[in-house]
């Protein structure tokens, strides 16, 4: 009779679970000779031998399986995690693809240079829930910093996958930075502000009067520049559109035609027009006053401190954490479920 399989165990030689099966293995080959019993204190000790390395395997055996068992349990409490997230996003918006814009506020160009670190922790975000992104528009502050750094004013990123917009519109706010500035050559100590707006992506063919009335745009065309002011489309194929009764303002730079760029740019002033509509209805009801979010003190939803001492930290769920370089390069997700959790438990 086969006592075990010697591929269930040959992975951890560590142990000597590869001796030990060769021996169990040559010990039940001579159990099966005629001659075996011909001396019977010697087979009783081989017996004996044999039940002990058997004892031994089927207990490393055991325990393979419950590691193999707690790995699968870890796996499928994340996946569980992650579905139960999943059935709480359930706005009207939630499964629709965002428009993740980042604005520079106070701090000047250590503002601006905030504005591109968030992008970048933004977009690693993004790929490490596999959401495929692009920039719309960006605004380029003043070339000449250090390492020839150049800062941005203003920028937009579409960012498509499952469930983007609600699992991102939580970040909408101010975001405060503190670290000594690359652009100080006193190395002094300077908070910057960027201020982060998330909006769903509405398609063209889902955009109705109801949001956009024609007689209610005001639509401009300018060249495209890149950075440092240096013009990469002599045409005016850049589009900006105003939604004159909120003051809204949206624009898309980065294609080729101005048809496109015109397209683009109305999908995210129907966006904005929604959003806006949506956050009127949530003040109504709660019977609060509407407040500009501006990027300054007082309004910063998190915090990322860089010296004197390192921790990011979400003011509204006190999350935090010390790792801040894991945070700027993208590890996004305790944050973000801490607040979707802390809205299920609103609801």
């Amino acid at each position: 009779m086969k006592i075990c399989n010697k591929s269930s165990i040959s992975w951890s030689n560590g142990f000597d679970l590869e001796k030990k099966f060769k021996a169990l293995s040559a010990l039940q080959e001579e159990f099966l000779k005629p001659d075996f019993w011909k001396n019977p204190k010697e087979a009783g000790e081989k017996q004996k031998k044999a039940s002990q390395l058997k004892e031994e395997i089927d207990s490393f055996e055991a325990l393979k399986a419950e590691l193999e068992s707690t790995q699968n349990l870890k796996e499928l409490s994340v996946k569980i995690e992650e579905k139960s997230l999943l059935v709480f996003l359930s706005g009207e918006y939630d499964k629709k693809d965002a428009i993740l814009s980042i604005q520079a506020g106070a701090g000047g160009r250590d503002a601006e240079d905030w504005v591109c670190l968030l992008l970048k922790m933004y977009q690693k975000y993004a790929e490490s829930k596999s959401w495929r992104h692009k920039i719309l528009f960006q605004t380029f502050g003043e070339a000449g910093g250090p390492e020839g750094r150049i800062g941005i004013k203003e920028v937009g990123i579409e960012i498509k996958g499952k469930f983007v917009f609600g699992f991102l519109k939580k970040e909408n706010g101010a975001h405060r930075l503190v670290r000594l500035s690359p652009f100080s050559n006193k190395q002094l100590r300077q908070t910057s502000f960027a201020k982060v707006e998330v909006i769903p992506k509405i398609e063209d063919d889902e955009i109705t009067e109801s949001i956009l009335k024609p007689d209610d745009l005001k639509i401009e065309t300018f060249r495209s520049s890149g950075a440092g002011g240096q013009n990469v489309n002599r045409r005016e194929t850049a589009v900006r559109a105003t939604h004159l009764p909120t003051g809204l303002v949206a624009n898309c730079q980065t294609e080729r035609y101005q048809a496109v760029n015109k397209k683009i740019a109305l999908e995210i002033l129907a966006g904005k027009v929604l959003q806006l509509k949506e956050r009127e209805k949530e003040i109504y009801l709660a019977g609060l006053k509407d407040e500009k979010v501006s990027a300054d003190f007082g309004h910063q939803i998190r915090s990322y401190i860089l010296h004197p001492y390192n921790l990011v930290k979400d003011h509204r769920t006190e999350i935090e954490t010390t790792n801040t370089q894991a945070v700027l390069g993208g590890d996004l997700e305790k944050f973000i479920y801490a607040e979707v959790s802390k809205l299920n438990k609103n609801l």
